[in-house]
């Protein structure tokens, strides 16, 4: 006696019930007897449980209806009289069934199937299967030009490496539209301050102003953290079928190559490096795509909703999130390590990590800090920041650019613009005086003659 494995029967019965004439259990029977053959009774019952499960077929679904048949005693029993009776388990054919959207929570684009998703993306849907690299073939490719990203680590004192990933052109515009046109549509949790927009790290700072207790504490290795099984659980929240989802995943996550990993530089404790890696070897958000930052703000919704609820039971607390960086704020009386052995334990039920080396409990005794800016009484800037950037102006206008720029920066004159503005925007005061500094630099014109 031959029959195929229980896994295929099922998949086979999922795609023969949703191409029914109708969703009842006669027509599910019926159905099932053009796939499987009529000599297998226990159909009916399979379809009795189908049915009772979802009342309407579940066109957008149909792995997930297969996983249900294959977890159905009526299916395990029915399979186990067939091998009793030696009556062969044979699919003879499957349906093919048109893709179909399901209730969409939000304005996202209709995709019911790959050739709407191709016109979308505005890509030959030939191309979907290399772009979205689903097979994982792209992690073990040489360098060349069929490599979809560029790689570059950035070494970081006493610290992991952090990996660069960058997509090539043709992938980079693609997910520029896939973030234009699909991700925009759905929301962030009021707590998310980083990548949106509309905001700061000013305004993600000026939530924590003149709290006696702030407390920060860091996400470790925030984008490679979010996987591809949680990223196809966002696609789907969003509507998006089964034929879809695996192509939507796979362009917007990544395996990094074996290559790349085994020219990890130094730097870091051993178990935070495995960490990295492991996580880099498996689909992830890569640092440096355009879709990353918006799809690990969608990753972090659950998070964010957990942490924002103990903080308002905390009474009198405050919780916001700039990227990987949590900050709470609250009265004195604010217990900090309760707080932080319970931000632990829930930032790891939602399959995330801190990093210990990087929690901060900051009292209004001592100067308080978040995404470096100061919050103690009013928005500012650390002193010897502003120190720093004035000895470099300084010496820019009574030297010459060229002797201030000790670190070579490309565009100088352009980088110490950021800088000034950056020290406008946390405090006007002390901003003016630098931009008056910064106005009275000589700059040399590019035919050589000095301009003011």
């Amino acid at each position: 006696m031959s029959s195929d494995s229980d896994g295929a029967v099922a998949r086979a019965l999922s795609w023969a019930f949703l191409a029914a004439d109708g969703w009842t259990v006669r027509s599910l029977r019926a159905a099932a007897g053009r796939t499987l053959g009529p000599d297998h009774r226990w159909t009916s019952a399979v379809a009795r449980d189908v049915l009772a499960e979802h009342p309407t077929p579940p066109l957008d679904r149909p792995y997930a209806l297969a996983e249900l048949i294959a977890g159905l005693p009526a299916f395990a029993e029915g399979l186990e009289r067939d091998r009793r009776r030696q009556v062969s388990v044979r699919v003879r054919s499957i349906p093919t069934v048109p893709g179909t959207m399901g209730r969409r929570s939000w304005p996202v684009p209709v995709l019911d199937d790959l050739p709407a998703l191709a016109a979308l993306l505005e890509v030959p849907e030939e191309q979907l299967p290399w772009l979205a690299d689903v097979q994982g073939r792209q992690r073990r490719r040489p360098e060349g030009p069929l490599r979809l990203y560029r790689y570059r680590w950035v070494r970081r004192p006493g610290a992991v490496p952090r990996l660069l990933e960058v997509p090539t052109p043709i992938l980079r515009a693609v997910l520029r539209r896939l973030l234009g046109e699909v991700l925009v549509w759905v929301p962030l949790h009021p707590a998310a301050y980083g990548f949106v927009r509309g905001r700061s790290a000013l305004d993600h700072a000026r939530c924590h102003v003149g709290a006696d207790l702030v407390v920060s504490l860091d996400l470790r290795h925030f984008f490679a953290a979010v996987g591809a099984a949680r990223v196809a659980g966002l696609f789907r929240r969003m509507g998006y079928p089964d034929g879809v989802v695996p192509t939507l995943t796979g362009l917007v996550t990544h395996r990094t190559p074996v290559g790349v990993l085994s020219g990890m530089p130094s730097g870091g404790d051993s178990s935070s490096r495995a960490l990295l890696r492991a996580r880099l070897r498996a689909p992830h958000l890569p640092q440096g795509a355009p879709t990353s930052p918006a799809l690990a703000n969608l990753a972090c919704f659950a998070l964010d909703r957990r942490l924002a609820g103990y903080a308002e039971a905390l009474g009198g607390a405050t919780y916001s999130r700039y990227a990987d960086d949590l900050v709470f704020s609250g009265p004195a009386s604010l217990r900090s390590a309760r707080l932080v052995q319970a931000v632990s334990t829930i930032v790891a039920q939602e399959a995330f990590t801190l990093n210990p080396a990087k929690t901060r409990v900051q009292r209004s005794s001592q100067r308080q800090l978040v995404t470096g800016i100061v919050v103690n009484e009013q928005l500012g800037v650390p002193r010897e920041d502003e120190d720093r950037l004035r000895a470099v102006l300084h010496e820019a206008g009574r030297s010459g650019p060229e002797v201030a720029n000790r670190q070579q920066h490309p565009d100088f004159r352009a980088h110490l613009e950021g800088r000034v503005g950056w020290v406008e925007s946390v405090n006007p005061v002390r901003g003016r005086r630098l931009r008056r500094q910064l106005e009275a630099i000589r700059w040399p014109a590019e035919d050589g003659r000095d301009i003011e």
